[in-house]
């Protein structure tokens, strides 16, 4: 029986990045060596040496929406998860308590009304004259780097390949902000669509882990994507959103298929990887999915020691930090 506390490790807040390198390639990375059972330190530059011609890169090409907003009087901020309509938004808020059904909230001179609370206590808001993201809304930047968006983030919490057509993520796929559109020009790769959730930063509250109420996110499958997937020898995936998709697919549909969907998959140990054979990512919270996930792919204990080494090699975690490549 695995427990959270199995998956804890200790991290000085001075680790936590609150804001990028200068180049989005100058990152470490650690390179864990699962069958050899040890890990060096290397530069994300080196990444494509690690790259065979016959494997394939699967990146996720999501935009990061602007989706947080404040309230006029400043007392209320609102993360949109989702758009029913331009006018209807699903909506986490803090604080919440003065957030019931009929209240209602200003944003940019622009009224919202509280129309239904869900059990989850994310709140359904409906707007006349929604408000103009660009104008008022912002960059949801994890809570940890404890400051709000500005200007460099505008470029650099999105990746040189997202999609342009549509920003509905919460959160960046973060294991591809290092890359620069020289290394992955370089490279074998083809692109999904996960589009991150507020969920993959919601906290293991539940003492064993298998208890957990995992979070659901939508996901899209390009005919092109499916077919280089399933033809290549071996899939780096990059990011644990890219892995979770990958390991749906393989779970449900046996291959990966062209098509939309919406995955809640819990991946920890022990688990056995169809789809995903290497992985590159940034390091994770303690006791987080995340974390479970690459103990998953690269062992409960190894993973531990290595993330040891990158604390007390003064590694930088989080979106912002360094990375991880298991191969």
């Amino acid at each position: 029986m695995l427990r959270t506390e199995d998956f804890d490790y200790h991290l000085p807040d001075e680790l936590i990045a609150s804001r990028p390198l200068a180049q989005r390639d100058a990152s470490r990375m650690l390179v864990v060596h699962r069958s050899e059972n040890r890990w060096e330190h290397r530069s994300f530059r080196d990444f494509p040496t690690f790259v065979n011609p016959t494997d394939l890169v699967i990146l996720n090409n999501v935009r990061v929406a602007r989706a947080r907003f404040f309230s006029d009087d400043g007392r209320i901020e609102i993360l949109r998860l989702h758009a029913v309509t331009p006018h209807d938004w699903v909506c986490m808020v803090r604080p919440g308590k003065r957030m019931r059904p009929g209240h209602s909230i200003t944003i940019g001179g622009r009224t919202g009304t509280v129309t239904a609370v869900a059990e989850d206590g994310t709140r359904h808001l409906h707007f006349e004259q929604p408000p103009d993201d660009q104008q008022h809304g912002h960059l949801p930047l994890p809570h940890y780097m404890n400051r709000g968006d500005d200007d460099e983030d505008e470029e650099r919490y999105q990746t040189v390949y997202a999609r342009r057509d549509r920003s509905d993520a919460v959160a960046a796929p973060t294991a591809g902000l290092h890359f620069t559109p020289e290394i992955l020009a370089s490279l074998p790769h083809t692109s999904i669509t996960l589009h991150v959730g507020a969920g993959t930063f919601q906290p293991v509250k539940a003492d064993v882990i298998t208890d957990h109420v995992m979070h659901s996110e939508q996901y899209e499958v390009s005919p092109e994507a499916a077919a280089a997937i399933e033809s290549t020898q071996r899939r780096i995936a990059i990011g644990t959103t890219v892995t979770r998709v990958l390991e749906h697919c393989a779970a449900t549909h046996g291959t990966v298929t062209p098509h939309r969907g919406s995955t809640s998959i819990f991946i920890h140990p022990p688990w056995t990887f169809r789809r995903t054979d290497a992985l590159l990512t940034n390091f994770h919270l303690p006791k987080s999915t995340l974390f479970m996930l690459v103990c998953a792919m690269g062992g409960t204990d190894l993973l531990k020691a290595a993330y040891a080494d990158a604390v007390a090699q003064r590694y930088r975690f989080y979106s912002y930090g360094d990375c991880m490549l298991i191969l």
